[in-house]
């Protein structure tokens, strides 16, 4: 069922030492479901001491508290962790203690039964202890024993069972499902860094709008993103929102994404989060938005720091937000301003973002098409040319460092953007032109 030589070869040495091995979790569910399997975790009887007595170069200090020990084969990392049952979870993430144990013992300590399932390869058998293979046939994420105590024990599980319900297009068993709405509002115990993976996860996931759906069901989204909930009723007109308020426009934006990038995924999702504060209606009735991209793109600033996203996600994603309602002057841009936008780096999120963004409210995709032609038309030379002069340039003409020097750079580019020279020649004549 799986074959990967090195993870065997790890189990054969374990055996032939005496230990219990076998390959655990995510490996084994997705060699049942028929899908990738990039990484093989093995699960041992050997304590961890007794692996590294048998893999000298395997290592984890941080991991060999909990029984975790990790090796480099080749150019693969292998967990090796010895079976075990948890103490107490007093943080609500971590065990206070392990004892190691058998396997049977250890597949109860574990979350969902279609991840607790084990796969013996030197026997070619299954080792199901949970119910996994029947989960999987029925398609459920269902938790090990006691919902409620799993989801306890480590409340991070409380996403990861809606990552896998998106990932997989699974359902989440109704007592599973009633626990995890339970106990939505005790995640804030988690740190934001985990919060931010599994919201990645579940937005690139090849359904980001069931996983917008779950998260806000389930409380989740309220927790951790409640700029979002404003959204909910606020009213926009409908000759250019046939399809509902900001809310209702935001989901449809995501029913048009499949395994989008973080970039898209968190742009699409924030980029109208800006509407509900700066909402007004005109005495005519017609309701707008005036600077909403700004607001948003500032909006969007406050949250992603606080999940602690990286910065140059953080940049890209404020940027698309910030530039959203740029794309609708783009045909009466002069061609120094449309090659502009065309080589900023977000662009093809941004072009992206337009098309979903037009596609769930009025369905006109003029612009897109219009860009979408130039973007054919110019080279990436034509679009994002090497100056032709720089600043040193303006100095041995005579210019002086300071804001002017800066204006007249931008001149040059704007025109050599438009063809209006194409040497270097032509460009210090210019530049004398404008320095005197």
């Amino acid at each position: 069922m799986i074959r990967h030589p090195q993870a065997e070869q790890i189990v054969q040495k374990l055996a032939q030492a005496g230990h219990v091995a076998v390959y655990a979790g995510g490996c084994v569910r997705d060699a049942l479901l028929q899908r990738t399997y990039p990484d093989v975790d093995i699960a041992t009887s050997a304590t961890p001491d007794e692996v590294q007595s048998l893999f000298p170069k395997a290592s984890d200090p941080q991991g060999k508290a909990f029984g975790v020990i990790r090796l480099r084969l080749d150019d693969h990392i292998f967990e090796i962790a010895t079976f075990r049952v948890d103490g107490p979870y007093l943080d609500g993430r971590r065990p206070s203690s392990i004892t190691f144990t058998t396997a049977k013992e250890d597949a109860q300590r574990r979350d969902f039964t279609i991840n607790g399932m084990f796969f013996d390869p030197l026997k070619n058998e299954l080792l199901d202890y949970v119910q996994g293979q029947a989960d999987l046939a029925t398609q459920q994420i269902r938790a090990i024993g006691d919902p409620l105590s799993r989801f306890t024990e480590d409340r991070l599980r409380l996403f990861r069972a809606i990552r896998f319900a998106v990932q997989l297009g699974f359902s989440i068993e109704p007592t599973t499902w009633k626990a995890l709405c339970t106990l939505a509002p005790d995640s804030k115990v988690i740190s934001p860094e985990r919060i931010r993976d599994e919201l990645v996860k579940i937005l690139t996931s090849p359904d980001p709008a069931r996983g917008f759906d779950l998260l806000h069901q389930s409380g989740l989204l309220a927790v951790w993103i409640p700029e979002l909930l404003p959204m909910r009723d606020c009213a926009q007109s409908p000759e250019h929102h046939p399809e509902g308020d900001v809310w209702v426009h935001t989901r449809l934006l995501l029913t048009h994404l499949k395994n989008p990038s973080p970039v898209l995924a968190l742009s699409a999702l924030l980029h109208d989060i800006g509407k509900p504060p700066t909402s007004k209606t005109d005495p005519d009735g017609r309701i707008r938005f005036f600077g909403h991209e700004g607001v948003g793109a500032r909006m969007a600033e406050e949250i992603l720091r606080r999940l602690r996203f990286p910065n140059d996600e953080i940049s890209a994603i404020t940027a698309c937000i910030a530039n959203h309602m740029a794309f609708k002057d783009a045909p009466n841009m002069r061609v120094s301003t449309l090659k502009r936008l065309l080589a900023r780096p977000t662009f093809s999120e941004e072009l992206e973002l337009h098309r979903i963004d037009c596609s769930s409210c009025h369905g006109q995709l003029d612009i897109y098409n219009f860009l979408t032609a130039k973007l054919s038309e110019f080279s990436k030379e034509e679009i994002k040319p090497k100056p032709l002069l720089t600043g040193h340039d303006l100095q041995q003409l005579g210019a002086t460092p300071g804001p002017k020097m800066g204006k007249i750079l931008h001149q040059l580019m704007d025109e050599q953007l438009e063809g209006k020279f194409t040497d270097r020649a032509s460009a210090l004549v210019r530049a004398q032109e404008l320095l005197n």
